[in-house]
């Protein structure tokens, strides 16, 4: 029995710290079918999700789907850090809990526990002692260990944080170019003016390392992919989404635009997409309807022709779109579906104004709300100085 409760220990030690360095320190995908930080999101994002689709309004939704990313990260890290000091336990009850207590209690499972978790986080009461040589060099490690992993906890949250600000910092830039959610549409339309070329030219390098750095960034720490952004209509997925629309639309239907940096960015933004889907081991699917239909395809040329971009106008150019569409929106619709981040259409469905034009409009008001409320506040001093003299 002792010798079953040793083994239960040291494999709950190794699938943690295991766990804990594919998580944290590992620069590359994690690997492996049993791992802690795997099923702990399939067993909190699930119920998560289904509770906070309940709610009413998609403002409320968003907020409660922001939670969640902050949350899990320091959940988690209280389960890594519970594990171990089960793991720790169940070793000083496979050694005969070799404790004296202070108030005389005879040592069970409870003492075991007790004197790990204070261990482990370097509390160190001394209340409860080892007396044996071996369970005292096991406290050493272990007191070593929860030194470790706080260092390592410290140095996880800047990395994280570091990673996320710098992947909203572009999704906030295309606000301006190509709308909120940003389309395909806007963004060829925005860069329809003389020397445009150059400009899109700059945008698509741009967005091709900005894809390769979510890559590497949001393959080596999946937990970033539940981090929303600042607004309810912005997700770095709608935005990686529309320059892939943006891409395979210079390439399958526009003359005389970048087409070659159109199909680096959309090659490597492909592969960021196909990349992240298999991280959560989702399958891709068919949208449930047509993101660019027929009339919404007529439209979009139209468009287009409207601000002087010349498009492609054989018949062949839908098909040649549809075959560009299909090896990415499979793979964008099962991530659509399972992080509850909608896609951006092709062509905005209603006129709206962008993010940065919205807060304009907000602080223009309280500006207007103040100077009232200044001249408001004059005219009552006024008055009172008057009644004052009279």
């Amino acid at each position: 029995m002792h010798a079953v409760i040793f083994v239960a220990g040291v494999a709950c030690l190794f699938f943690v710290l295991l766990d804990a360095f594919q998580t944290v320190i590992l620069p590359r995908r994690a690997t492996g079918r049993f791992r802690i930080t795997k099923v702990f999101y399939v067993l909190t994002w699930r119920p998560w999700k289904a509770i906070t689709q309940r709610l009413c309004t998609v403002r409320t939704r968003e907020t409660a789907f922001s939670f969640f990313g902050p949350l899990s990260l320091v959940f988690l890290i209280v389960v890594w850090a519970a594990t171990l000091m089960l793991g720790f336990a169940l070793l000083y009850n496979a050694l005969g809990s070799p404790f004296n207590d202070s108030l005389g209690r005879a040592s069970d499972f409870s003492t075991d526990l007790y004197f790990s978790g204070t261990t482990l986080i370097t509390l160190g009461l001394g209340d409860v002692l080892p007396h044996v040589g071996w369970v005292r060099g096991l406290t050493i490690l272990e007191a070593g260990m929860g030194l470790g992993f706080v260092a390592v906890v410290i140095g996880y949250f800047p990395v994280l944080y570091g990673a996320f600000s710098k992947r909203e910092v572009s999704i906030s830039l295309l606000d301006a170019r190509a709308g909120s959610p940003p389309t395909a549409l806007e963004l060829l339309r925005r860069h329809s003016f003389e020397g445009g070329n150059d400009a899109l030219i700059t945008l698509l390098e741009e967005w091709e390392r900005w894809s390769a750095e979510l890559l590497e960034s949001h393959i080596s720490y999946p937990l970033l992919c539940y981090f929303r952004s600042q607004h309810t209509n912005q997700s770095w997925l709608s935005a990686l989404v529309a320059m892939l629309d943006a891409c395979a639309l210079l390439i399958a239907g526009v003359q005389g635009h970048p087409a070659r940096q159109a199909q680096l960015t959309f090659a490597m933004a492909r592969h960021a997409l196909v990349d992240l889907s298999q991280v959560f081991g989702l399958l891709p699917k068919p949208p449930p309807q047509d993101r660019l239909s027929p009339e919404q395809f007529d439209h979009l040329y139209g468009e287009l022709c409207r601000s002087n971009i010349n498009v492609c106008g054989d018949a062949n150019s839908r098909e040649r779109l549809l075959s560009m569409r299909a090896l990415y929106e499979g793979h964008a619709e099962t991530l659509s579906d399972y992080l509850c981040m909608p896609l951006p259409p092709w062509v905005a469905l209603q006129p709206h104004k962008d993010n940065w034009q919205t807060v304009a409009r907000l602080r223009a008001q309280a500006e207007a709300t103040a100077v009232e409320q200044t001249k408001h506040a004059h005219s009552l001093a006024g008055f009172e100085d008057s009644n004052h003299e009279f």
